[in-house]
């Protein structure tokens, strides 16, 4: 790991993200890209009432917990994201129009309401690309071993959108590169669960996380989203993360999780599938 990476989180007195080492033979990478509501004390509370920054549209409910639970089982390295989405979104593309939201899931975001292209590009510059490149350097890290690291993201959603029950119980997004996704999706199924495929969000998103760690690289990864009144106190997050550390090792030696590819993205275009 670069020491770059390993002080960005001191740089400023609200630091962007934190790392967990992983153990060096592990190639499983976690990353957490909504694991807390918390914004830097400059921004108070973006306008908003406390009772608003525990809801979903600051953080993915227990999404944290998993991650550190599940990098305990694992040793697996971990990059955790520790502000909140309303502030700037991890999980973005820097040119994403979501990017800072004005509006999420019809709550309005005074803070942001009138935001400019110079806050933007403060915040840019003060989280979001200090978290990007922690993620990066995980993965760099791994590559500089000789090893052909494999990408999680953690995630959670809610039960019901805009009064719509949501039947599945986990999701796993994928893009172009089943070779993580397609197993994980059997592997949950075969538990009894009810597991979204590209569902309830398509995985296909240019110049998200996905895409610029796994995607854009060649690399094996996927993004699983588990639904929030299943994660809601530390036991049922603690058996999330026994669930997966029990089905990611088989899939994890699979010689196919072994080796760079480019797939190309279905969200891109001009990508040209190999």
């Amino acid at each position: 790991m670069t020491p770059d990476a390993r002080t960005a989180g001191d740089m400023f007195a609200f630091p962007p993200f934190d790392l967990i080492e992983g153990a060096a033979a592990q190639r499983l990478i976690l990353f957490c890209d909504h694991a807390r509501n918390a914004l830097p004390p400059e921004y108070g509370e973006l306008g908003l009432c406390r009772d608003a920054l525990q809801r979903h549209i600051a953080y993915d409910i227990g999404a944290e917990q998993v991650t550190r639970r599940l990098a305990a089982l694992t040793g697996a390295s971990a990059a955790l994201a520790l502000f909140s989405r309303l502030l700037i979104d991890p999980n973005r593309g820097e040119d994403d129009p979501t990017l800072v939201m004005r509006l999420s899931d019809r709550a309005l975001i005074p803070g942001n309401a009138r935001i400019g292209a110079e806050e933007i590009e403060r915040r840019i510059e003060r989280y979001w690309r200090p978290y990007r490149r922690a993620c990066a350097a995980l993965i760099d890290s791994a590559l500089g071993r000789g090893e052909v690291p494999v990408l999680l993201g953690l995630h959670s959603f809610t039960p019901s959108f805009h009064g719509r029950a949501r039947p599945w119980q986990v999701g796993v997004l994928w893009d172009s590169d089943p070779r993580l996704a397609s197993p994980l999706i059997e592997a949950l199924r075969a538990e009894g669960l009810v597991v979204g495929d590209n569902a309830p969000y398509d995985g296909a998103l240019l110049g998200d996380s996905m895409y610029e760690h796994s995607t854009r690289r060649g690399l094996p990864g996927a993004l699983i989203e588990i639904r929030q009144d299943l994660v809601e106190t530390p036991a049922q997050c603690d058996v999330w993360a026994a669930r997966l550390a029990r089905l990611l090792p088989p899939i994890l030696v699979r010689e196919e999780t072994r080796r760079t590819a480019y797939f190309g993205s279905r969200a891109d275009p001009n990508a040209t599938p190999a």
